[in-house]
């Protein structure tokens, strides 16, 4: 027994030393490393998966990359080693450059698309001679125009760059979210809806793709909840604004929404024109005039790039100003794999968007004053993001997606019921409000499904189509939600509340369905791929035709 643990010491010594030594070889310019380092290293290396070392994964995608001209692919380096401290140092570089700029431009993106709810608590229908029902096709004309223009807008996207287009497209839709404040009728207030929607569209899903070119599936699935956490926060800033400016009602004889639109509209345009100088196109390319260090180190470079690539291989398959052609486009919108995903962006956030655009007008008709309406809004919105932090962060713990995503309708489908079959709605409007102050509060589980739709592309073809594809459905759904509640279904919309329930409980099997089906697919490829010898795997990672998705050796996130 003495003797084994002896020899496992020597072992042990003579790879830490091996580690030190292969420190001592690694350029770096502004790190010193020491023994600590190592140990660091060495723990952080025992459960990193490297599909490079397999020599033909690293021919063939190493050929792949030079084919691209992927951007980083001189950073590419197989047996590279890094120590968990470095990587931990570069994380928080991340966080900063990275997630806090996407936060950032969030704001601005949920300002200027949320304001509306707030406007209407300040009599915008009646000032512009509007019904409910010219209200919901504003809301329908808004949702259909950014559904047409998310795929184009990704397109554009990947052919200029994200860091080119998203700057210009935050700037676009500020300056129609400004102008908001002269219109006079329902036929501006279309025009308005229709262009907010044609430039906003894409946008997520453009930031999103970007974020990925920073982080692995796994990272960019928390960094997704604090992007969403945004929306929350932003909303809760905003209802307290528009308290204030929405008081301002008679000052230059301007109403107290057209002050709002007004306001929220400039500071929306400059959150835009900071972007310009703000982002960047790649891990590799962060220097500027303005920044000539850039962001990164030449070996933290590296790191992010190595680590990224580890994690999915075909994040290099395209150059980031390399456009879809058509024939890519009809591979990607073809991958059947991903349809559960978008079926569940389809269904999964209907019944929140209905209460959250009626919100102001459902507690104005159950007895709450106008300048109340909105700070009543604030909580909710502090309950989700509790919430939305807790299941995402569960789902990749748990290392169980689609399972952990059934909490939304689980704790949906009750509150709902109450909204729909309790006789006290009309009686006690505080027990209304906090129903549904608590069912829009709800487990949100569009981080999980948009890292997941990420993560199941495979290809950044693929994840360029399908984050928007996924999105189109998300803005169907709330082209449903915008015609679920009607007038004459007021002030309780009975008829609307039981169609939300039906659609919480439908959600159930949609989600259970998908896992199944993903273990389905993932169990008969590893029972074909563990039957093959190794000599067979490296010809067929060399030689397959089978792209993406499809590739016998890749499993679907659930």
């Amino acid at each position: 027994m003495s003797e084994s643990k002896g020899i496992e010491c020597q072992v042990n010594e003579v790879a830490s030393n091996e580690i030190v030594a292969q420190f001592e070889d690694s350029s770096s310019t502004d790190i010193t490393y020491s023994y600590s380092d190592a140990v660091e290293e060495e723990k952080s290396l025992k459960g990193l998966q490297n599909p490079f070392l397999n020599s033909a994964v690293e021919v063939h995608y190493r050929e792949l990359y030079e084919s691209t001209h992927y951007e980083c692919r001189e950073k590419f380096d197989p047996s590279f080693k890094w120590s968990g401290k470095e990587e931990k140092r570069v994380t928080r570089k991340l966080e900063l450059h990275v997630t806090l700029l996407a936060c950032f431009m969030f704001v601005a993106l949920q300002v200027d698309r949320g304001n509306l709810a707030q406007a209407v608590a300040d009599n915008l229908l009646d000032d512009l001679g509007m019904t409910t029902s010219n209200y919901n096709v504003g809301n329908t004309i808004f949702y259909l125009t950014f559904l047409c223009a998310e795929l184009p807008s990704q397109l554009i996207s990947k052919r200029l760059g994200a860091d080119v287009w998203i700057p210009i497209q935050m700037t676009l839709w500020s300056v129609v979210a400004i102008l908001q404040c002269k219109m006079t009728g329902k036929h501006s207030f279309y025009a308005c809806r229709a262009l907010l929607g044609l430039l906003e569209g894409g946008f997520i899903p453009d930031l999103v793709l970007w974020m990925s070119y920073f982080y692995t599936a796994s990272e960019l699935s928390i960094r997704l909840s604090f992007f969403w956490t945004t929306l929350s926060l932003t909303q809760i800033v905003t209802s307290i604004l528009a308290y204030g400016v929405l008081q301002m009602r008679g000052i230059s004889g301007m109403a107290g929404w057209q002050w709002l639109f007004l306001i929220e509209g400039l500071f929306t345009l400059i959150i835009g024109v900071s972007a310009f100088f703000l982002m960047v196109p790649s891990v590799v390319q962060t220097k500027k005039p303005w920044n000539k260090k850039g962001w990164f180190t030449e070996r933290e470079e590296k790191i992010i790039v190595n680590k990224i690539l580890r994690d999915d291989p075909t994040k290099g398959d395209m150059n980031n100003r390399q456009g879809i052609t058509p024939k890519m486009l009809w591979q990607a919108i073809s991958d059947y794999y991903l349809w559960p995903i978008y079926l569940i962006g389809l269904i999964a956030y209907i019944p929140s968007g209905v209460l959250t655009a009626y919100l102001t007008l459902v507690l104005k008709d159950i007895g709450f004053q106008t300048f109340q309406v909105n700070l009543l809004a604030i909580p909710n919105y502090a309950i989700h993001i509790v919430l939305l932090l807790i299941v995402t962060w569960l789902s990749e713990r748990m290392n169980n997606r689609l399972g952990v995503s059934l909490v939304q309708p689980l704790y949906t489908i009750p509150l709902l019921g109450i909204l729909r079959f309790w006789s006290g709605t009309m009686v006690n409007k505080w027990g209304t409000y906090v129903v549904i102050t608590l069912a829009l509060g709800n487990p949100y589980i569009h981080a999980i499904c948009v890292s997941l739709c990420s993560r199941n592309s495979q290809s950044i073809k693929t994840r360029t189509v399908s984050s928007s594809l996924y999105n189109m459905f998300v803005q169907a759904g709330s082209i449903i939600a915008s015609n679920i509640y009607t007038r004459n279904d007021a002030p309780l919309y009975r008829k609307g509340n039981a169609v939300l329930f039906g659609l919480a409980i439908a959600l159930l099997p949609i989600l259970i369905g998908s896992k199944l089906l993903y273990i389905f697919i993932n169990n008969k490829r590893a029972k074909i791929w563990n039957a093959m010898s190794e000599g067979e795997k490296d010809y067929y990672v060399s030689n397959t035709a089978d792209v993406g998705s499809r590739r016998l050796d890749f499993r679907f996130g659930h």
